[in-house]
């Protein structure tokens, strides 16, 4: 099928996995704060480009979504990947470090529905996927702000899904358990400074949550974002769909 997929935080780790994917049938739209890992990924693919937004900022996101159907049409797909993950106990996570989580992993996405959202509606049809996590499901140690964010944005995806049932736009998000990407193995070097611990048993710590004792392959959760964002998908909206080997059922 094709179409126009745009991807928040499509330069790096889940993000860059989707748009190889959804590169393979149809145009892509690449949007992100850094320009270099955009313009790579967009150099990769048959039809991609490299729009620079940060999503906290929705005038400069939505200006970027008007380049981007400017070049490509009208946006028939968005993913919302971009996000961030900071650790620490919750009596030093301070009020700066919940507002930063809030303001990209909820409020940036906010962003992005709004900035392609109208055009959805007037077409009747679209395709939203938020990337979320395990955490939007569960909590975890050490990542309270974190946790927050994505329960709350798991929250505006059910919400969503309920306000467009009836329009053609399904609204879902992917919750994957630890991935082998770059925001990964940040987290291993956190748990090395913390702890002292070797980064083989820091990394082999997060694969054991879980139960196939591994971490997820990002293109494990490409596929399920190919899916949803797919013609035989228009019938699954506010779901949760967790990539994360039984760890949460």
């Amino acid at each position: 099928m094709d179409g126009h997929a745009l991807i928040t935080g499509g330069g790096t780790g889940l993000g860059r996995a989707v748009a190889q994917a959804l590169g393979t049938r149809g145009r892509v739209s690449l949007v992100g704060r850094r320009q270099e890992p955009l313009d790579a990924v967009a150099a990769s693919l048959p039809r991609g480009a490299a729009f620079p937004a940060d999503v906290t900022d929705a005038t400069a996101l939505a200006a970027a979504a008007g380049r981007a159907v400017e070049r490509f049409g009208p946006v028939t797909a968005l993913v919302a990947a971009a996000g961030i993950s900071d650790t620490a106990p919750l009596a030093r996570t301070d009020g700066a470090m919940l507002r930063r989580h809030f303001a990209v992993n909820v409020e940036g996405v906010h962003n992005a529905i709004l900035a392609v959202l109208p055009g959805m509606l007037e077409r009747g049809a679209g395709r939203i996927v938020v990337v979320a996590s395990t955490a939007a499901l569960k909590g975890y140690a050490y990542a309270g702000a974190y946790a927050a964010s994505k329960h709350a944005v798991l929250g505006l995806v059910r919400s969503l899904a309920l306000e467009t049932a009836r329009t053609g736009v399904t609204v879902n998000a992917v919750c994957p358990g630890f991935a082998d990407t770059e925001m990964t193995a940040e987290s291993v070097s956190r748990i090395v400074a913390r702890t002292g611990r070797s980064a083989e048993e820091a990394r082999a710590a997060l694969a054991g949550t879980n139960p196939m004792g591994r971490l997820v392959a990002p293109e494990e959760v490409a596929d399920a974002v190919l899916w949803l964002t797919g013609a035989t998908a228009a019938a699954v909206t506010g779901q949760a769909i967790v990539v994360a080997g039984g760890e949460v059922m």
